[in-house]
């Protein structure tokens, strides 16, 4: 089941962390965005971030699953539930960021429906303190990519 995370509970961190390894960025996004969990048997296994980037567009951000929970569909689950919560919502559109090294991410947003929309060079590099290394390549550059959600029920 996957849910919104209530206020008065605590932040999934550990989960939030296998995603962006940085606290103080988890801390900076949470605190504007909305926390959505996924439970199995009342344990927390996976987690997403959505964020209004503009009256018209949300940012989805930090999805994550537990590492031995990987491999079985929930991060594609969780996308397509934050996809829906946004159609929902009346989003005209859903954006996501990750990293130049996150290859298996950027084919799973991919086949989710997302497509390629920019890149911002160095970002990891000039926002975090300590290299990022994923898949033997060191991430330098955030990718970003979108969905239009107007229209594409």
């Amino acid at each position: 089941m996957i849910r919104k995370l209530y206020p008065h509970e605590p932040l999934p961190m550990e989960l939030l962390l296998l995603a962006d390894p940085s606290e103080n960025q988890i801390h900076s996004y949470s605190r504007s965005g909305h926390c959505y969990v996924l439970e199995i048997e009342g344990q927390c296994i996976g987690v997403y971030i959505l964020q209004q980037q503009s009256p018209q567009g949300i940012e989805l951000m930090n999805v994550a699953v537990a590492e031995h929970w990987q491999g079985k569909g929930l991060g594609k689950q969780l996308i397509l539930h934050a996809i829906e919560t946004a159609r929902v919502l009346e989003y005209a559109s859903i954006h996501v960021a990750t990293g130049n090294s996150s290859i298996g991410q950027l084919a799973l947003y991919q086949r989710c429906g997302f497509r390629l929309v920019g890149i911002v060079p160095d970002y990891f590099t000039l926002h975090y303190p300590e290299p990022i290394f994923e898949n033997g390549i060191q991430c330098r550059d955030q990718v970003r990519l979108a969905l239009e959600l107007k229209g594409t029920e």
